[in-house]
């Protein structure tokens, strides 16, 4: 049995905005193992990206604030640590590559400089050597003439150039994590297809595990081993790849299923929609977040929110359809 790198246990994590305290983050908790890819899927401000920010304490604050929960990455609470232990696990042990590759990259610096700062800073090389390294990892990542393109800056790349580069940095001092925050979302289908491949190889070869963050559950397909779905800021489905897209369980997993668009399917069909709008975060959720937008709501679920109830082995859903309704709270 794989052993555990990373224990995430009801992370919390809020924002104090001009309209009032939105709860971004609401009692996350999940896992990752040695050498798994784990899949985070759901809609655009659903709390993937802001949950794995603040797990490296990420979240500029303020207007962020992590206000409760734990991480545990070796045996070590990341949370807790102090500044600089936190800044020696990041890009040393777990690195992140970035949503934008068009502004995640210094454009006044040239790619060799931003590649080879983790080098000297986490592991001790000289600039001779961190050089050296920098267009290994290049050529690594595919760039052609790697060491020649070294002197060159952002903009001499092209977007899908650039988000290898963001790989390059990240893979640069061999982490044992790596969080990829939707890394092909600006980039086309064909580029997306090249990117995902090259994580792919070089999982395999470095036998890293992977979190990946994405709205789009066809990546995930043959990405990832388990899959997290996350709406307002909870995770309301989790299971492995395989059985959660044979046999999903929550309406809004169901929903985001039935909206992929399938070749190979030979009756004709529209795809489906989910009617209404994601939750809006001023409050947190007394009810079911999904509720209003749920075409099998009970009146439980307008009542009470749903925990993670146990559908089948390593499958959870937080649905009431799936477990004998509890009296609804006074």
């Amino acid at each position: 049995m794989s052993s555990l790198l990373l224990d995430v246990q009801g992370l919390e994590t809020t924002f104090k905005t001009p309209d009032g305290l939105v709860h971004a983050v609401n009692g996350v908790s999940f896992d990752l193992k040695e050498g798994e890819t784990l899949g985070v899927v759901g809609e655009s401000g659903c709390g993937k990206s802001v949950t794995m920010l603040s797990v490296l304490r990420l979240i500029q604050s303020p207007p962020g604030h992590i206000v409760a929960g734990k991480a545990f990455f070796l045996g070590k609470d990341l949370l807790q640590v102090s500044n600089e232990e936190i800044r020696r696990v990041r890009g040393a042990h777990i690195s992140m590559i970035f949503q934008d590759p068009m502004t995640s990259l210094n454009p006044v610096l040239t790619i060799g400089r931003q590649i080879e700062e983790p080098l000297s800073l986490h592991l001790g090389m000289s600039r001779d050597q961190a050089r050296r390294r920098a267009g290994e990892l290049l050529s690594l990542v595919g760039i052609p003439k790697a060491s020649e393109r070294l002197g060159d800056f952002p903009h001499q790349f092209s977007g899908g150039m650039r988000q290898r580069v963001m790989i390059a940095m990240a893979l640069s001092c061999n982490p044992t994590i790596l969080i990829a925050d939707e890394p092909t979302t600006a980039l086309d289908v064909t580029i997306q297809a090249q990117i995902i491949e090259l994580v792919k190889r070089l999982r395999d070869e470095m036998g890293m595990a992977i979190i990946w963050i994405t709205h789009d559950l066809g990546v995930v397909a043959g990405l990832a081993q388990r899959v997290l779905v996350m709406y307002g800021g909870y995770i309301i489905e989790q299971a492995p790849v395989r059985e959660l897209y044979a046999h999903p369980t929550h309406p809004y997993t169901i929903g985001l299923l039935g909206s992929l668009p399938a070749v190979a399917r030979k009756e004709h069909r529209k795809l489906y929609a989910i009617d209404g709008l994601p939750p809006v975060l001023y409050e947190k959720a007394r009810a079911c977040p999904f509720v209003p937008r749920c075409k099998s709501a009970m009146p439980i679920c307008w009542n009470q929110n749903p925990p993670l109830i146990e559908i089948g082995p390593e499958h959870q859903a937080a649905c009431w359809a799936h477990s004998t309704p509890a009296r609804p709270q006074a």
